[in-house]
């Protein structure tokens, strides 16, 4: 049963986050040679994308009621809103279908990594509970290699939708099955004393939103970043799935490392490589720049996600599910700001590079954050 548990959370992941989220970042460029976009409303479109992610979670960490019917709308939501982007033809349009594929990721995220925590750590699962969380990062590299295949044929923007939407379709079909049914999500009739959020819960919080924050910007616009600067050139199309499977090969670290040193002393070092990843992308010259972007920020973007998890369950136990809405909270707060600021770099300087540099610097404060624990 637990292997069914940790496939069925790993297959919601890949659809909702590394399908449904982030088909949207080799897209981009498609969208933008369409005029659908530019690259300034390229950024407004991923800004709506991130509220309706943080609404989602949101709402996922306050539902005492029909808490699986949110997990199974999100999750096929995310596969029709995929397919629907297909007729989409205008940056409004866009903007909408992100935000509803925003609420519906939110909620999965929330829900799966409670589900499958509880189901996978009582059993003792301690490294199937964080190989669930490689799920986005297999997503990404699956629809970026697809994407590479879709860009070599020449195909539009919304073949391109269509085909990612048919790939979700087939990879839930199979284990739609398998996930948590009615009353297995509701919380307990005893509920634990309110959280007071001491200061290194407040502290864990403030990192893992700027965590959020420090790297969007390169997952959002990394294809963009590498068809601009190399047009036509179909090694800078590997950019993103590079990044994706980085991002899987990162969870398998942390699964290996996880018994040296302390928890969030290597959520510190995690962020800080990170933030050296997204430094790379602009000062490192021709594609050694991305590729070496590709790898730090995608190799701690998944990872990120365990350890602050675990820092919150050993900084408050009984508050699993809560704590999991909460950092995913401040998590899409950190999202939303990103394309933000990329929004004004474009619109002052035409160049996305002047906001990497502000990113750089969030990670690097997260880090700091974690890094120490006051007794």
């Amino acid at each position: 049963m637990t292997i069914k548990v940790a496939l069925s959370a790993f297959l919601s992941l890949m659809v909702a986050m590394g399908i449904g989220r982030f088909a949207y970042t080799p897209q981009v460029p498609l969208m933008i040679a369409e005029h659908q976009l530019t690259l300034t409303s390229a950024s407004v479109v991923a800004a709506i994308n991130y509220l309706g992610y943080l609404c989602g979670s949101w709402d996922a960490m306050r539902a005492k009621t029909r808490v699986e019917w949110r997990l199974h709308v999100g999750i096929w939501a995310a596969v029709l809103l995929t397919l629907l982007s297909a007729v989409a033809q205008h940056a409004w349009l866009h903007g909408l279908l992100r935000f509803l594929l925003g609420c519906a990721s939110g909620w999965v995220m929330v829900l799966i990594a409670a589900w499958s925590n509880e189901q996978l750590l009582s059993q003792g699962r301690v490294r199937l509970a964080v190989a669930v969380f490689a799920g986005p990062g297999i997503g990404i590299f699956v629809s970026g290699m697809l994407a590479v295949l879709l860009h070599a044929w020449g195909v539009s923007a919304a073949v391109a939708w269509l085909a990612y939407g048919v790939m979700a379709l087939l990879l839930m079909a199979g284990i739609v099955r398998f996930l948590p049914r009615r009353g297995e999500l509701h919380r307990p009739e005893q509920q634990p004393a309110p959280l007071q959020l001491n200061g290194n819960l407040k502290k864990l919080v403030l990192s893992y939103s700027l965590a959020g924050f420090g790297y969007i910007l390169p997952a959002t616009f990394l294809s963009q970043m590498a068809a601009s600067r190399f047009p036509g050139s179909n090694v800078a199309q590997f950019v993103w799935p590079l990044f994706g499977g980085a991002a899987a090969v990162g969870i398998l670290l942390g699964i290996l490392t996880r018994h040296r040193g302390l928890t969030h002393r290597r959520l510190a070092v995690t962020l800080w490589l990170q933030a050296l990843g997204v430094f790379a992308a602009d000062l490192l010259p021709g594609f050694a720049g991305l590729l070496t972007g590709a790898l730090l920020v995608g190799g701690g973007f998944l990872n990120v996600v365990p350890l602050a998890l675990q820092c919150g369950r050993e900084l408050a136990p009984a508050h699993s599910r809560y704590l999991a809405g909460l950092l995913t909270t401040g998590y899409a707060i950190g999202q939303l700001g990103g394309p933000l600021v990329s929004s004004i770099s474009t619109l002052l300087t035409h160049r996305l590079e002047p906001a990497l540099y502000v990113a750089g610097a969030g990670l690097l404060l997260a880090g700091a954050l974690v890094w120490r624990r006051t007794a």
